[in-house]
Order: structure tokens, then sequence, then C-alpha cells
């Protein structure tokens, strides 16, 4: 069955979506959205991020949507991959930052996301 928000972060439409046995996850029906699309407009660098807080991982559906993304966009030469940042708190600056599970300080993820930096 699906599972409904514990939450108030949604819209009207993702709260509808909930609610449509026609399209239960029972069914195979999964949605996730993607935190940001992060671009470098002036040069075509892009890649995808997903976010999370309080040291969370993403859930296997995620992951398995996320590893799909990745695949289909790796012939862009510009595309510069998926990526899961997790806070240990909520941002940058009340606790430790993972980038794809390794721990990074303030300065290398900006350093990722000015497309400086590889990891």
């Amino acid at each position: 069955m699906t599972q409904q928000r514990r939450d108030e972060h949604s819209t009207e439409f993702g709260l509808w979506l909930r609610k449509q046995p026609e399209i239960d996850s029972g069914l195979g029906y999964i949605a996730t959205n993607i935190d940001y699309i992060w671009e470098n407009y002036k040069n075509g660098k892009w890649m995808i991020i997903e976010e999370k807080r309080y040291g969370f991982e993403p859930k296997f559906y995620q992951k398995k949507i996320l590893k799909l993304l990745d695949e289909n966009c790796r012939n862009d030469k510009n595309f510069y991959g998926v990526h899961v940042l997790v806070f240990e708190k909520t941002s940058p600056d009340d606790g430790n930052i993972f980038w794809d599970g390794k721990q990074i300080t303030k300065d290398e993820l900006l350093e990722l996301l000015t497309f400086r930096r590889l990891m």
C-alpha cells in the first residue's frame, strides 16, 4: 500500500497521487523527487544531487531511480553524475558533510559544486 506522508512537505498533486488505488505502490508504481539538477549555464556542466539530512540515506527505490538516471545521462560529456549529499544535521554549517558516502569539508563541497573537483 502506498505510504501516506507524515509531514506537510508535499504539493496537492503529491498528496493526490498517494490516494489513488489505481497507481498504488503495491502495483509497482513509485515516485521520487529530484532535489537538485545543478548546472553552470555558462559552460553546460551539470549534475544531479539528492540531498538527505540527519544522516539519512536514500531509500532503495530512490537509489534505483538515481542509478537509472546516472546510466542514461552518461553519454553527455557535460554530465558530472548523480550524487548523494548527506548532512549530519541540516546543512554544511551544522555538522559533517558526506558526498557519495565520503566525508568532505565545506571547501571540498564548493569545489564539487563549481566542477573543479571530481570524486
